[in-house]
């Protein structure tokens, strides 16, 4: 399952050291992945594999947790380590909430969760990206190029979203990590 990853980082390897925040990049595997039982999350400090729930982990070693889960295509351990986080409101939460709906072929619920991550947040360039991803593989071209207009618009050239949904425009389809 990991090995679109894999392909990924050696047929692009600019795109996953782009400019932006870590969370514009693709995950790189780690302990959680490769060391850890599917949905159970590494814990730096005790240095081993918890469940999700464990109270001291944050809400940002779950988000790393969730998108390494979702891009080695684990969704069911992504969206439980996403029912751990504090806030279920958050538009990272929304974002990956959609990605898992996306990814399950269930468009209408993922576009209202990238709807609701974006008014949240317009300048996630990760619901952007998904989202037209999504617009890309149901036909709407028209509506994919508009997210990647505004992806470009809000200082996300050269990130992986923007990467990513042009090449989901050029061939019809969208990632699957």
């Amino acid at each position: 399952m990991r090995l679109p990853l894999i392909v990924a980082a050696c047929v692009l390897p600019t795109a996953l050291f782009a400019a932006g925040s870590s969370s514009d990049t693709p995950p790189q595997p780690t302990s959680t992945t490769q060391s850890c039982e599917t949905g159970q999350v590494w814990d730096e400090e005790s240095k081993s594999c918890v469940s999700p729930q464990e109270s001291r982990l944050n809400d940002d070693v779950l988000y790393g947790a969730v998108r390494e889960y979702a891009y080695a295509g684990e969704l069911g351990a992504a969206s439980g380590v996403l029912d751990a986080m504090s806030d279920q409101a958050d538009d990272r939460v929304l974002t990956y909430r959609g990605f898992i709906a996306r990814k399950s072929g269930d468009f209408a619920a993922a576009e209202a969760f990238y709807a609701a991550a974006l008014a949240q947040n317009p300048d996630n360039l990760l619901a952007r990206s998904y989202r037209g991803q999504g617009l890309a593989e149901i036909g709407d071209l028209v509506a994919a190029r508009a997210e990647l207009t505004e992806i470009r618009k809000r200082d996300g050239r050269g990130t992986w979203p923007e990467l990513a949904l042009r090449l989901a425009i050029e061939n019809g389809r969208g990632f699957s990590y």
